[in-house]
């Protein structure tokens, strides 16, 4: 993805000037470090003479603005009248503060900016603190992450495969709201097309795949021959139409139809499909498979998706789980990635393992509400060392607020019942992004 932001420090020349080239050099590297294709002035932007010639020089997917020095709300209306694209405010600190002049009043040029934008209805992610310190830092690599994801989300296909089974139209997307709220194309086929597809290759044809499959899981060798044929028969119908059609990310139906209709299910296919980079949710949960999408771009690697099934107060843990689907990556390096069979129908292969341990983990669901808009659901934890909690794949996740509260309110508040958990801490991207999309962020 071809990504571009754009440096843009503003102010006036009466302030001093040596105090704002001295932020001005350290902010430039900072933001170096962070991207390094950021587009950078020659210069401080003193006049509105200078910002006119710069911004018309560039064509960025994110604006980091900064007031070096007080700066009206003149330069920031000039910056939202030339770009329609994600924005950073960054206030800096005033780096003395002796009893004689004022150096650089960044701050009081931060409330015009502000006050600039609101005007112009638009949302900013806004950041305070010198670019020497962490948080500031931090705060501007979040951002930046969640712009390159909002325009990642432009030209991502997300492919609905079946419908989602009675019950559960909390996932069922309608193809007009995905583009409307976040830029996502919906395409959507039968399930009875891949199964179709799948039954038409022989053996010759998939034997790669089943080989591939072979170096992820475990004891395939342990799961009926015809089934493990079969699943690898899906694996290439499903990589087929996900290359062929440039798919990034996907909500397949899964029961009854693949146990009924082809006799094997694809839950591990959905496992592999997430650890080759194409989120794959099951159940046919579209926004599902676009909270993983989003988890898996912040985390870098592929992310857990499943139901809230357990609560242990005493050890402050919630348990996810699914019947089988879960990346191969992510499962316990003393026991790999096994297969097994369906926990109710018994057939296979299924995925069966708990997931390895991680100093960080998030919890994260796009929700939908009754009315049309959208909500963020965000919570820090821990993933502890703990083992396969049921049949089919499970993470166990400590969380940093009391677990019983927050599931309390999660469920009182109407949350749907699948999240995706990240091995990461992505909290500071999810921020970010809801404030560029214009939608809560529920913390727990």
């Amino acid at each position: 993805m071809d990504f571009k932001s754009a440096y843009i420090p503003i102010g006036v020349g009466t302030y001093h000037l040596e105090s704002a080239q001295n932020e001005f050099d350290k902010s430039v590297k900072l933001l170096r470090s962070i991207d390094e294709n950021v587009s950078v002035p020659a210069e401080m932007l003193l006049s509105i003479d200078k910002l006119r010639a710069y911004i018309s020089s560039v064509e960025p997917d994110l604006v980091i603005v900064q007031n070096l020095t007080f700066a009206n709300g003149a330069y920031m209306s000039e910056i939202l009248h030339a770009f329609d694209c994600p924005v950073i405010l960054w206030t800096l600190r005033e780096p003395v503060i002796d009893g004689t002049r004022l150096r650089l009043n960044s701050l009081t040029g931060a409330f015009s900016a502000a006050n600039a934008a609101m005007g112009f209805g638009r949302r900013f992610v806004y950041v305070f603190g010198s670019p020497d310190e962490k948080d500031t830092a931090e705060k501007i690599a979040c951002a930046v992450s969640a712009a390159k994801v909002k325009k990642a989300m432009n030209s991502l296909h997300l492919l609905q495969v079946g419908h989602t089974p009675q019950g559960f139209g909390f996932g069922r997307a309608l193809d007009i709201d995905m583009l409307k709220y976040f830029g996502v194309t919906v395409e959507s086929i039968e399930a009875r097309e891949l199964i179709e597809k799948a039954k038409s290759f022989s053996d010759g044809d998939v034997a790669p795949y089943l080989e591939d499959a072979k170096k992820r899981i475990c004891s395939l060798d342990s799961i009926d021959s015809k089934n493990v044929r079969d699943f690898a028969r899906l694996y290439k119908a499903y990589s087929d139409y996900v290359k062929e059609n440039n798919i990034g990310a996907l909500a397949s139906r899964c029961w009854p139809d693949f146990f009924t209709s082809f006799g094997t299910p694809v839950c591990s296919v959905l496992g592999i499909l997430n650890d080759l980079g194409i989120p794959s949710a099951c159940e046919a949960d579209s926004y599902g498979a676009l909270s993983m999408y989003i988890a898996s771009f912040f985390a870098g690697g592929s992310v857990f998706f499943g139901d809230p099934v357990s609560l242990d107060e005493k050890e402050n843990t919630l348990t996810f789980w699914h019947c089988g689907m879960a990346p191969c990556s992510l499962a316990r390096e003393d026991t790999g990635a096994c297969a097994g069979v369906h926990c109710n129908r018994k057939i296979g292969p299924t995925l069966e393992f708990g997931c390895k341990e991680s100093d960080y983990a998030t919890i994260f669901r796009i929700g939908r509400l009754p009315d049309g808009s959208f909500r963020m659901f965000a919570a820090k934890g821990r993933v502890p060392d703990k083992p396969k909690q049921f049949y089919g794949t499970s993470i166990v996740v400590e969380t940093e607020n009391p677990v019983r509260e927050m599931v309390e309110k999660a469920v009182g508040d109407g949350w749907e019942p699948h999240f995706a958990v990240a091995p990461a801490d992505i909290y500071g991207e999810i921020r970010a992004l809801g404030t560029m999309l214009g939608i809560e962020v529920c913390e727990f």
